[in-house]
């Protein structure tokens, strides 16, 4: 079984970092690892940055971070009892209703 971290990668790009990574550890140039992967050797020489400052897990996945919130931290305080009551309490049909000038629906999750 191979131990190579790009073989665990959760997706190609995150594969793609690693092997960067690797090839340098084994003591690639930035530039003939660029051409090999296909990337620009600024790419290279990112990645080979970011693990060298925060480690390899600095190159894996990580999930976008979204919009900001757009509402205040009143509002978001809130919400939780507004959502309970539900759009019926403030003379809304439907599943689809707005609370302070932001839409929400019942398919939104919050986290």
């Amino acid at each position: 079984m191979d131990k190579t971290l790009s073989n665990h990668a959760t997706d190609w790009r995150e594969g793609r970092r690693l092997r960067a990574w690797e090839l340098f550890q084994m003591g690639w140039r930035q530039k003939s690892i660029a051409e090999a992967l296909g990337v620009t050797k600024g790419a290279v020489s990112l990645w080979v940055k970011r693990a060298k400052e925060g480690g390899v897990e600095s190159l894996r996945h990580r999930k976008p971070p979204g919009a900001p919130s757009r509402l205040t931290p009143e509002q978001r305080a809130r919400l939780p009892e507004l959502l309970a009551q539900g759009p019926g309490s403030f003379g809304i049909r439907g599943e689809n209703w707005r609370q302070f000038n932001v839409s929400y629906h019942s398919s939104c999750h919050s986290s």
